[in-house]
């Protein structure tokens, strides 16, 4: 639908520099749009592949640890596990992808995880949570990855809607008011001019009156 605006060759000359100015963005937003959609493809296929694998070991270790359980008492294995020996601190930082900030998370465990004695519970208790803290790197990388897939597809539905909306709608507009000012410039024009030449014609009508009476 075109815009309401005056039909003059001023309002003309700055509908064009904006339709101009909104290709240009156009173009940028549909570069950026693609670069969004890079990133999440090879990011979602990452994570899937990695998460896979991390539910796989999540389950050897699951099962290893109902193993233990089972030969145990109830409280010894809350006796077992009443008192932590290992520590995980996680650190934060930022990377850009974009304009947009993605979250870094890095993970690192100290001490041992196994604080327990040793002859009152079953090798399987090790084993399991040997792997859960081999895993807690993993499964915070994990985290990193599912929160940056969430901004990337909120960033990729903004600029897709952006987008859009200059091509379905500002430029489509622009593009048509431009055409009905053109016309109704054209239109004033063959007006003036023939009212120009029904002047001159109307002016070369009492010269030739004008010389008739001179005779």
């Amino acid at each position: 639908m075109a815009l309401k605006v005056n039909a003059t060759r001023m309002e003309l000359l700055r509908l064009r520099r904006k339709v101009s100015l909104a290709e240009r963005g156009h173009k940028l937003l549909k570069d950026k749009l693609d670069e969004l959609m890079r990133q999440f493809k090879l990011l979602i296929a990452k994570y899937m592949g990695e998460r896979e694998d991390l539910e796989k070991e999540l389950m050897g270790a699951y099962a290893e640890f109902l193993f233990a359980r089972a030969g145990m008492e109830e409280a010894g294995i809350l006796d077992a596990l009443r008192y932590p020996g290992a520590e995980a601190s996680i650190t934060t930082s930022i990377r850009r992808v974009m304009n947009l900030q993605l979250p870094v998370f890095e993970v690192e465990v100290e001490g041992d995880v196994r604080n327990y004695g040793m002859f009152d519970t079953p090798a399987e208790l090790d084993d399991a949570l040997e792997v859960y803290r081999r895993l807690l790197p993993r499964l915070v990388a994990l985290a990193q990855q599912e929160k940056a897939i969430s901004l990337l597809a909120d960033e990729i539905d903004t600029t897709r809607r952006r987008v859009n909306a200059l091509e379905y709608k500002l430029i489509p507009e622009l593009q048509e008011t431009i055409s009905d000012i053109r016309l109704k410039l054209d239109e004033m024009e063959r007006s003036n001019l023939t009212r120009l030449m029904k002047v001159k014609e109307m002016m070369e009508e009492k010269r030739e009156a004008a010389r008739r009476g001179d005779r």
